[in-house]
């Protein structure tokens, strides 16, 4: 019966599209074919496999007991700390209270704080939780290095939640911070629901404008490595401490300054 109902190989019916051998260099959705005026039920099963993704990465809460014992471990000291949005529901409703410190939270800080470092990271669940507990410690341990060869003297770990980028204002400001670092979980796309974004900002303090920052996105093995987001996070801070500011009057010439230095230990051998 189901030979005369079937009588053709279904995979037949998958028209592969051209594209197909390009589609091996990225994660984009490209080249997936069609089944008549269709996607193939393959590609349809693997687009909401990493819409779930996606919205786990949103939803899922951040472990803060896991990541601080991490980062203890390496020899971290860290504060945790908690935005004015009371759960995640709030959080996503309600952007401005994520940007703000809860009153015990900033009480604690206000207590924590010393004279001051020259580099305060804090590191917040934002958009993913997953970003953050997958790549945090490891970028960390990347940049510590650089920031001891640079001279540059690095506070107490602030782990966020519920925590929006402008968050890091409030948080350096209490700290007396000369920069202020926000590691944070971007909004997850459909390829990438584990991707981190490091925000850096002179001076920080309440009221600072994202055109007052520099961004450096897609933090991830499959992005932009952990080495080199961390020697271009060092590169930034060296030409923000010279310039006095970051944001639109400060550009990422990090990729410039790496290959003129290549060049030179080449003419140089």
């Amino acid at each position: 019966m189901s030979a005369q109902r079937f009588p053709y190989d279904v995979k037949l019916l998958v028209t592969v599209d051209p594209w197909a051998e390009l589609a091996k260099h990225t994660a984009a959705r490209i080249a997936l074919g069609r089944c008549g005026g269709s996607l193939p039920t393959a590609e349809t099963l693997r687009f909401a496999l990493s819409h779930a993704q996606a919205r786990d990465a949103v939803h899922s809460p951040l472990d803060t007991v896991q990541l601080a014992a991490g980062l203890a471990e390496a020899g971290f000291s860290t504060v945790t700390v908690a935005s004015a949005a009371r759960d995640r529901t709030e959080y996503l409703q309600r952007p401005d209270y994520g940007r703000r410190l809860a009153s015990p939270s900033h009480v604690r800080l206000v207590a924590a704080a010393d004279k001051g470092a020259d580099v305060v990271l804090v590191i917040g669940d934002g958009l993913s939780s997953r970003a953050i507990a997958r790549h945090a410690l490891p970028f960390v341990l990347e940049l510590r290095p650089l920031l001891e060869h640079a001279g540059l003297t690095l506070g107490p770990l602030v782990l966020a939640t519920q925590a929006r980028v402008a968050l890091g204002d409030e948080v350096g400001e209490l700290l007396h911070a000369r920069f202020v670092v926000m590691l944070i979980g971007e909004r997850p796309g459909l390829s990438s629901p584990d991707s981190m974004g490091l925000y850096l900002t002179h001076a920080p303090r309440v009221g600072r404008m994202d055109a007052e920052r520099n961004c450096i996105s897609n933090v991830r093995p499959e992005g932009l490595p952990y080495r080199a987001a961390a020697h271009k996070l060092a590169w930034l801070l060296d030409a923000a401490g010279k310039l006095g500011a970051t944001g639109v009057g400060l550009k990422d010439e990090s990729d410039s300054a790496r290959l003129a230095t290549a060049g030179e230990g080449r003419l140089g051998g």
